[in-house]
């Protein structure tokens, strides 16, 4: 379904593609990167592919195509695809209050403006599927600033692997309020987790269900799961970090004298039998199973003969959803993408300006990225899919994204 083409018959110039090669070696060279891959797809052929360093420092085992990865927040666009799959069926409307799925949040409170403390808060409304996939629901991270994000910290609702089952871990989230009224400020969350419930409340079946019957299955991803397989466990890379703490500890990130210390290994992760299936954050695959999700995407909700989503769905999904940019909406949280010129869809980011983005792109390219400085974007203009992988927390070490999205560019001439 995705063949191998030559890029100079693409519009690639080939001299400029090894530039390419270059910066991913330099971050290698540099130990910012320990390892990693790209690959490139245009008009649905790959058309460059290439890997450095090592999945495991300690181990002395390459980067290759076959790496197994943490993808991370990747995981959201995965979510937000099973979602509208429902959706399609007529199960629901993407205004529907997340309490008719899951009554833990009947009785929702939002923090005062100008709150110090955690029970400082008012009655509000019940955030939407649509808040909840848009990041507007009022949730949020622990690595957040914020008094929400400081109580989840301590409480530890962050949707790890090694929790509890989803349903129980969305049961603790419900228990706090929410950082401010559901729709009037864009804050990234653990909102794609609870949808995550809602998908296995409305189909019947756990996420992990849902995803290899309804999504995996059919695009051919037999790499992709939220535990590491036994048969891959050879092949699955350790995760680094710069900073001396906490590798998702960004409000006091500090770093740390080894750019990378191994805070993940390859045989103790907690990947290698995850028991909370987190559909913001939770999964696990290759790169080439994740071009296939990419390309079903581009190619407006199918690949092959296996139709996820129809068309104007999918082009309804990679379309901003606010009612500006991402600026606009007064965040106040780690984002993985710029937020000036960057609006935001279902699960991904979209470019509204690229200029004001500061980053190459063309209006209407959809991506996103995970915390493991993972990433991938689909321009429909250019007709690209591109995957990028990595193993180094947090996203924000170094500015591989927009410096991989210049070298691309800078190497598409035709």
């Amino acid at each position: 379904m995705i063949g191998t083409t030559d890029p100079m018959s693409r519009g690639f110039d080939v001299e400029r593609l090894d530039a390419i090669r270059g910066w991913m070696q330099r971050l290698v060279d540099e130990r910012k990167h320990a390892g990693n891959g790209l690959l490139i797809a245009r008009d649905g052929d790959l058309v460059f592919n290439h890997f450095s360093g090592l999945r495991s420092v300690e181990d002395g085992t390459a980067f290759e195509r076959d790496t197994v990865a943490r993808i991370y927040s990747m995981t959201k666009p995965v979510t937000t695809v099973a979602l509208m799959m429902l959706a399609e069926k007529g199960l629901f409307h993407l205004d529907a209050p997340v309490s008719e799925f899951l009554p833990e949040f009947s009785d929702c409170h939002a923090l005062i403006d100008g709150a110090t403390a955690i029970d400082q808060t008012e009655k509000c409304a019940t955030p939407t599927l649509h808040q909840l996939a848009t990041h507007t629901s009022g949730l949020s991270y622990p690595f957040n600033p914020g008094v929400l994000a400081a109580e989840m910290d301590v409480q530890d609702v962050i949707f790890r692997a090694d929790q509890a089952p989803l349903a129980d871990e969305v049961r603790r989230l419900a228990a706090l309020p929410l950082a401010f009224r559901p729709g009037t400020r864009w804050e990234y969350s653990v909102g794609i987790d609870v949808l995550g419930r809602v998908v296995e409340v409305v189909s019947g079946k756990s996420l992990a269900a849902f995803f290899e019957d309804e999504i995996f299955g059919p695009l051919g991803m037999t790499e992709t799961g939220f535990s590491v397989r036994q048969d891959q466990t050879g092949r699955f890379a350790s995760l680094y970090t710069p900073l001396a703490g906490d590798a998702m500890g960004l409000n006091d990130a500090e770093k740390g004298a080894e750019s990378l210390r191994r805070v993940d290994a390859n045989h103790r992760s907690v990947f290698l039998n995850a028991t909370t299936f987190s559909g913001g954050g939770g999964l696990v695959g290759t790169m080439d199973d994740y071009l296939r999700f990419a390309e079903m995407l581009r190619r407006g909700g199918a690949l092959g003969d296996a139709r996820l989503l129809s068309p104007r769905t999918t082009a309804f999904m990679m379309s901003n959803h606010l009612r500006g940019d991402i600026a606009s909406m007064g965040p106040e949280s780690f984002a993985e993408q710029p937020m000036e010129g960057m609006g935001f869809g279902l699960g991904g980011a979209v470019v509204l300006d690229a200029g004001r983005a500061r980053v190459p792109g063309s209006v209407g390219d959809f991506s996103w990225g995970g915390m493991a400085s993972t990433f991938f974007w689909i321009d429909p203009v250019e007709n690209l899919s591109v995957v990028f992988f990595t193993q180094l927390s947090p996203s924000s070490s170094y500015p591989t994204r927009p410096q991989l999205k210049a070298l691309v560019h800078a190497a598409l001439t035709g």
